[in-house]
Formats: C-alpha cells, structure tokens, sequence
C-alpha cells in the first residue's frame, strides 16, 4: 500500500495506470525530460510509470504522483528511491512544464524528505544531480541541502550529492 501524502496544494498518492498520459508527454518532451533520461518513447515511458509503481512494492518506498488539490490534475512526481546498484538512495522530483515556477517541487520534495526522516526512520535523506542541472541546484539550495560529495554513478556521471536537512 503506497502511503498518501497531502500538503497545502498538493496530494503525493500512489503512481496509477490513468496517469500514462502525463508521463509520456513529459517524457516525449526532449527539453522538460532531459534531466531524466528523455526524451523517451511512449513504451519507454511507461516503463518509468511500471518503475515508480514496483519500487514502492521492492523497496517500500519510491516516487509518488504529484497531484495539483485545486484541479486534480497529476502535474509530475516526487519521492524517494535507491537503484539497484546506485551507492545511494536519493530524493527525486519531476513536474510537467505547465505547472513549474509555483513551487510545486519544493512543497512535494519537503513532504518527501519528512517520510524519509520521519516514516523510514533515515539517517540522511540526499540528493544528486549533474552538473547542468541549475534548477534541480537550486532546489536542493532552497531546501537547506549542502554539498557532501562529489561521486561517479555507475551510469558514468559525475554528480555532487546534497544531504538534505530534516526542517
């Protein structure tokens, strides 16, 4: 059972079939996708939606959808995960281009970090992005985050790793 998570603005439940749609066009889209692997295939998309759903049943934890409260609309997702193989878990966020600049990735990344400190009981919630990656930056910045690291991922990049505080 995927927990859900409410915030002022948001609703953080579990992935579901009918939000396909939403991860192909995001993943379709070469600009909006491109800090996460895309562009992508629509096959290929729904691989990362089938991701999201098992990661939660393997792990017990993982990525929620991110819903908009005001128009129920999904508008992206946030949450925690640790790749088979990755020296780290990390805490992840995408959201479509419609609904960036209204601080949605912060307010779902602070309800995400609060599971993993207070829910999973971990020691450090963190997070890691590559280089050109200035908006993911500069959340982790507003999020209190401080460098830690600076480490090779086994998919051959180079990343600087965030510890993420609790508050």
């Amino acid at each position: 059972m995927i927990p859900e998570i409410e915030t002022e603005r948001l609703i953080l439940r579990g992935p579901i079939a009918g939000d396909f749609p939403v991860y192909r066009d995001f993943f379709a889209d070469a600009e909006a996708s491109a800090a996460y692997g895309g562009p992508l295939r629509a096959d290929r998309a729904w691989r990362v939606l089938a991701t999201d759903l098992g990661h939660w049943a393997l792990r017990g934890y993982g990525r929620w959808a991110v819903v908009e409260k005001a128009s129920g609309r999904m508008i992206g997702g946030a949450g925690l995960w640790w790749p088979e193989g990755y020296p780290r878990s990390e805490l992840t966020w995408w959201i479509v281009p419609t609904a960036r600049r209204h601080g949605y990735a912060f307010e779902a990344s602070r309800a995400a970090i609060a599971f993993g400190y207070n829910t999973l009981d971990w020691d450090l919630v963190e997070t890691h992005m590559q280089d050109e990656n200035a908006p993911a930056r500069l959340l982790a910045e507003k999020l209190g985050g401080t460098m830690i690291a600076r480490e090779r991922f086994p998919d051959g990049i180079t990343r600087n790793v965030y510890a993420l505080p609790a508050g």
